[in-house]
């Protein structure tokens, strides 16, 4: 009796678990490479090899009153804008210029690249790629890479989620896999030591969730990513970062107790899509403030010779109420992917702990002195 019990337990269980993921996936394009015939490899599957560009002016959340699918004079609106603002940044400053007000370094930047400045004005649009065409999934021009919930929005977090976000010592960011915000520099103790920076600004993990999974575009620059597949592995190479990930093919998943950065990825075949499966993520990471228990499902289908479709599913019920998913179009190019030195330049990291020192010495001299 007792056995049988734990049969229809675990077959409720595993009912639960199967319902609660595809309900995400609903939203998802259904047989989204129908009608193409893909160049295949040697092992009969098709063949992703190539270079890709992930960069889209679509944004991973729908905005406010925005719907799923926007029309051509909507999209063709927000091509212009960003094009325009590429001009304007493109044109010369002029050399005798007034230097800016203290902390607002960035008056003269576009406000969607001011996250990745400073306040300092370090970067301005030349030195920027964040894309110039909204995606287009199924022929649909999309307003948001979130497609469920239907209204392109992360899902509320549940209680313990929400309590282990309070927890951190930043707020996630909402568009990135960072678990501290370089803007809060006057936090108690941001600057204590280098481990409590975020991923990227220490070279560990490339800006937002480019290296993912999920693989999502980082609105910033550096956005190619490359797939060189064998029929036992798939490594997929993110230019920022040059972050690496192994997808092992038809393998088990590592022990529960094992943690990457990325997690442990282990794919398969489903007709010409390959699913990749991922658990096993570290403490560090926090996509959107997940947990361990992050779980990700993606799918990759060619569905044309110049394009792939990306597709993904997120579950973590320790963090969100219900999964949620996402799909855009990774473009095939013909671009090259650069060297990303982050470590061998990264003297920003002792600059910025120095002149913390600094403030800190200057602080406790103004309290003695008065």
């Amino acid at each position: 009796m007792r056995n049988k019990s734990l049969v229809f337990a675990s077959v409720f269980a595993l009912a639960a678990l199967l319902l609660w993921t595809s309900g995400a996936a609903a939203q998802l394009t259904q047989n989204p490479g129908k009608g193409y015939n893909p160049p295949r490899t040697a092992d009969g599957h098709p063949d992703l090899n190539g270079t890709y560009d992930l960069a889209t002016i679509t944004q991973l959340i729908r905005p406010n009153g925005a719907k799923r699918v926007l029309t051509d004079e909507e999209a063709a609106k927000m091509e212009a804008q960003m094009a325009k603002e590429r001009q304007d940044g493109d044109a010369p400053l002029a050399p005798d210029r007034a230097a800016p007000p203290k902390g607002n370094g960035d008056q003269d930047i576009p406000v969607r690249y001011r996250p990745a400045t400073g306040g300092t004005g370090g970067y301005n649009t030349f030195w920027i790629d964040p894309g110039s065409k909204v995606t287009v999934v199924n022929g649909e021009k999309r307003s948001s890479i979130i497609v469920d919930p239907p209204d392109g929005k992360v899902p509320p977090m549940t209680e313990a989620g929400s309590h282990r976000g309070s927890a951190l010592r930043y707020q996630p960011r909402s568009d990135a896999r960072e678990n501290s915000d370089p803007a809060l520099d006057r936090a108690p103790g941001a600057f204590d030591n280098p481990e409590i920076r975020p991923l990227s600004e220490r070279c560990i993990l490339g800006f937002g969730s480019t290296s993912g999974p999920p693989m999502l575009p980082d609105y910033f620059y550096n956005n190619l990513h490359q797939i060189v597949q064998t029929p036992n592995s798939i490594m997929i190479l993110s230019e920022m970062v040059h972050d690496a990930r192994i997808v092992r093919m038809n393998a088990q998943h590592l022990p529960k107790d094992i943690h990457l950065w990325m997690g442990d990825s282990v794919g398969h075949w489903e007709g010409d899509t390959l699913v990749v499966d991922t658990t096993n993520f570290n403490d560090k990471t926090r996509f959107f403030g997940s947990s361990v228990d992050l779980h990700v499902i993606e799918r990759f289908t060619r569905t044309g010779p110049k394009s792939l479709l990306y597709q993904f599913t997120v579950e973590d019920p320790t963090t969100w109420t219900k999964p949620w998913s996402g799909e855009f179009t990774w473009p095939v190019t013909d671009g090259h992917i650069y060297e990303y030195a982050c470590h061998e330049g990264n003297y920003a990291m002792t600059d910025i702990l120095r002149g913390a020192r600094q403030r800190e010495k200057e602080e406790s001299t103004a309290k003695t002195t008065n």
